[in-house]
């Protein structure tokens, strides 16, 4: 199915929107992880609290860019989603929902991300023919 120029750049605003905006939450994360205090952080899978933050981080962070880039895009989101899920339904089980909204939207943001892919304005749009790309 071929897409639209509006359809790529509504894509565009959406990587970098939630990448960018994801990255404000994941780069405290990474000084965290890297800072002289210690680490306490929700252990989720059993594995302490300095693995868990280190996959929030590497998520927030990394995952982020990628997004941001447009680069593996659909596989980036992977990593966000399972990390916005986690936040919502684990970390803030017990809040009220307007803790658990903002993962949430996230998640529904990286889900429509990992289901379009990063579009005609990314590296990996890059990849794709130009006269195979867009309807005239």
């Amino acid at each position: 199915m071929k897409k639209t120029v509006l359809e790529d750049i509504g894509i565009l605003i959406l990587r970098l929107g939630a990448g960018g905006m994801i990255l404000t939450h994941g780069i405290p994360k990474i000084k965290r992880l890297f800072g002289d205090e210690p680490i306490q952080f929700m252990d989720f899978l059993g594995l302490g609290p300095i693995v868990s933050l280190s996959l929030a981080a590497f998520a927030e962070v990394l995952c982020a860019v990628l997004l941001i880039i447009g680069f593996k895009t659909r596989l980036a989101t992977i990593p966000l989603i399972i990390t916005m899920l986690t936040a919502a339904l684990i970390a803030h089980s017990a809040d009220p929902f307007g803790r658990k909204e903002l993962p949430l939207l996230y998640f529904v943001i990286f889900v429509a991300i990992l289901i379009f892919g990063g579009g005609k304005f990314s590296i990996d749009g890059l990849k794709a023919t130009k006269s195979s790309y867009y309807k005239l």
